[in-house]
């Protein structure tokens, strides 16, 4: 546990530029809203072994799983982590992007994402409230990260008679939206499909979006041909918003996120393995979960409760993951560099031109791929 603090990073490329991992997207192929139902999504299957494409649709992904193959999903539900606010004594308006609770640092203590940043030094007030009425709640700015973000310290201004942080959780949650990716300029109605059908763990800054496909019926038709369900959690944080700015990809800092794998699915695992079936991530997440479990405990399958930098490149050698489900991701994005090592940059490359030009749906409510 003491290792969850560290970077590790396995590249044996030459090529280390993050320029190489660009690509160009008609802007139209961003998706903009969920297609209904969920798994109507389209679903690119990329066969490492073969270099083959194949394309279907996600309710279809059942014809490339086998009984006794084991899928583990990331089952951390997003927070309405953006709240919009007033800076004290001002009529400028903030924006405060909650990323994670930072209870090494005291109660309602958290890093942020703060606009306009330049504005907002230690010290500086924000205030909180609903259109038309007092204050409820407020932000304190208590530093600048080393990552470019803000810890800030929350207080309730509402309720005197109670200051403990579930109080001011309370005030959190009732004020704060959903924080949609920069790129989805559409309203979203219902905010449940930014959200997982087996979301459960309230903590992230954004969807882990590879298990937006799923839907309630084809989990259960999944269990029925064989196929085991398991779940991790993984509070999705800052890297998510960051791009890559340096351009040896080796000096890029990863932002630690929180992790968790229980002893119920470290057994799921090892029984799997022991059986000779796959472990199939469902998203980038589980694969830093996974990953990060096998880089702690030296390949052992054991709980793990804690912090993570796993910084996965080209040239890393995967020691759980045998497949991959994922969304197609940012250029120049650390996601990108997650499944070009799991498939190779060649291979992927590849497949994201075969996606553009078959117009495939990219990004948080894009299509899928499953890489095997």
């Amino acid at each position: 546990m003491a290792r969850g603090g560290e970077q590790a990073t396995v590249d044996k490329l030459n090529n280390t530029q993050i320029s190489a991992f660009d690509y160009a997207l008609p802007e139209q192929l961003v998706a903009q809203l969920p297609l209904e139902p969920r798994d109507a999504s389209r679903l690119l299957v990329v066969d490492r072994s073969t270099g083959s494409l194949t394309h279907r649709h996600f309710h279809e992904i059942g014809a490339y799983l086998r009984p006794g193959d084991l899928l583990l999903a990331n089952q951390s539900r997003v927070m309405p982590a953006r709240l919009l606010g007033k800076r004290a004594g001002s009529a400028g308006s903030v924006e405060v992007l909650l990323l994670s609770e930072r209870l090494d640092l005291g109660a309602d203590t958290w890093e942020a994402l703060v606009r306009p940043g330049r504005r907002l030094r230690e010290g500086a007030l924000i205030l909180f409230g609903l259109p038309g009425e007092s204050p409820l709640l407020q932000a304190e700015i208590l530093q600048r990260t080393e990552a470019g973000g803000r810890l800030v310290r929350f207080s309730a201004l509402s309720m005197p008679e109670d200051t403990s942080p579930l109080a001011t959780r309370s005030l959190i949650d009732q004020l704060g939206k959903m924080p949609l990716p920069p790129y989805i300029h559409e309203t979203l109605h219902d905010p449940e499909r930014y959200q997982t059908v087996y979301s459960r763990i309230v903590g992230s800054a954004a969807a882990p979006t590879a298990g937006l496909h799923f839907t309630p019926e084809l989990l259960e038709r999944l269990r029925g041909q064989g196929v085991r369900v398991g779940f991790v959690t993984l509070h999705v944080g800052l890297d998510t918003f960051r791009p890559i700015e340096v351009e040896d990809f080796r000096e890029h800092k990863m932002h630690s996120e929180e992790i968790d794998l229980d002893e119920q699915t470290a057994a799921l695992i090892q029984q799997t393995r022991q059986a000779g079936g796959r472990v199939i991530a469902v998203g980038t997440t589980a694969v830093r979960v996974l990953e990060s479990v096998a880089h702690f405990h030296d390949g052992q399958v054991l709980p793990y409760h804690g912090a993570t930098r796993l910084f996965i490149t080209p040239g890393y050698r995967f020691q759980l993951v045998d497949a991959l489900i994922t969304n197609f991701h940012l250029p120049r994005s650390t996601l990108l560099l997650l499944v070009s090592a799991f498939a190779s940059q060649a291979l992927m490359e590849r497949s994201y031109q075969e996606a553009i030009r078959e117009h495939y749906r990219f990004f948080s409510f894009g299509d899928a791929m499953f890489i095997q």
